[in-house]
């Protein structure tokens, strides 16, 4: 089959031919119909965080079952699912208490040792990072990464709700809880900020607060329900989210910058939290003041991974709230493009203008 592979750090994608085995145990082939180019895969490919090489990234993934393992229950041949790179194990202390996103043993997706890899390339194994490799005709997943959506939704829209809703809608609604009537700052306004927008909207967020540096992605935040836009680059957003709100419950960071995260947590009332939703670089650290005045005003400092989400009930959720016209996915893909066209999409990504691109010919 063709996927698009990364040789090594820093040297793009190529498609290349490449083998994908027959599924076994708890897992399922799927034909990707849709798969997103979220932000991350090209960050991972491009900067050192361990990912083994060669590989194929891609984890914004639609698509139909083609053929299941022997011990799969949850999912037929047929049915259309939506993969995420939520490893769970389904045993473990935390995913028995519901939080499956944290799970210890996520391990527990993949093949054994002594088992053949899934993905083959050459004579040699083939990474397939976080264990979807979305980024190809057909993906071999285990089941508990996959999500059985309906059948109305189409399948680029199908894409985005693995990741970048999940994560942008989930980090309001799960790690926040934020309740009708509070005040909300979102901090970029990329695929995963627009989708924190529209999580702050469903929840019943009274004010919500688009800041960027880009006028037009500013106006296209209004779209998904902001309330009210900062311009970075033209005015102090700190001191504009104070003039509007004086200080707003949540302030969710979705860039990953010292800078940012920095400005988010000074924008929170008394009582309130900053959510660092973005992926830092390695080595990325703030300083926190631990004074009185840090200690009297409450405020949270939380790290969230994936949106605090159970993407069993999540994603099929955000599909149906899609069907029914409550969720705005179709502002959120700018492009559809080939299998060979992933760097030149990547490539405009970070030149702006772009919010999702997504591989739809393979």
């Amino acid at each position: 089959m063709k996927a698009s592979v990364s040789m090594g750090l820093g040297r793009g994608f190529e498609p290349r031919e490449v083998s994908i085995e027959a599924p076994i145990g708890r897992e399922v082939l799927v034909a990707v119909r849709a798969s997103g180019l979220c932000h991350s895969d090209v960050h991972l490919a491009q900067t050192d965080f361990g990912i083994p090489m060669p590989a194929v990234f891609g984890h914004e993934v639609a698509g139909v079952v083609l053929a299941v393992g022997s011990e799969v229950t949850t999912i037929s041949v047929g049915d259309h699912v939506v993969a995420c790179l939520v490893q769970y194990c389904g045993l473990c202390r935390e995913c028995i208490a519901g939080r499956s996103f944290a799970c210890i043993n996520k391990a527990a997706t993949l093949r054994a040792a002594g088992e053949p890899p899934r993905l083959t390339f050459g004579e040699g194994p083939l990474n397939q990072v976080y264990g979807i490799g979305g980024f190809a005709e057909q993906a071999l997943v285990h089941e508990n990464q996959l999500a059985v959506v309906n059948k109305q939704i189409p399948f680029p829209q199908a894409s985005i709700l693995g990741c970048g809703t999940v994560t942008g809608a989930g980090a309001v609604i799960n790690s926040a809880q934020v309740r009708v009537g509070d005040t909300v700052a979102v901090v970029g306004t990329g695929g995963v900020g627009l989708n924190a927008i529209s999580g702050a909207r469903l929840a019943g967020a009274l004010r919500i607060i688009a800041i960027d540096i880009d006028d037009a992605k500013l106006r296209v935040a209004e779209r998904f329900g902001a309330t009210d836009t900062v311009n970075a680059a033209e005015m102090d957003p700190v001191h504009a989210v104070l003039e509007l709100t004086g200080g707003v419950d949540h302030a969710f960071e979705v860039i990953g910058l010292e800078s940012t995260q920095q400005q988010t947590i000074q924008m929170v009332r008394p009582g309130g939290g900053a959510y660092f939703v973005g992926l830092a670089k390695p080595d990325a650290k703030i300083e926190l003041s631990t004074s009185l005045p840090m200690l009297r005003a409450h405020t949270s400092v939380v790290g969230v991974h994936m949106g605090s989400t159970n993407l069993k009930h999540d994603i099929p959720m955000y599909a149906d709230l899609y069907v029914q016209g409550r969720l705005n996915l179709d502002d959120l893909i700018s492009q559809e493009i080939s299998l060979g066209d992933i760097d030149d999409a990547y490539d405009h990504l970070a030149r702006g203008g772009v919010i999702r691109s997504v591989v739809t010919s393979f």
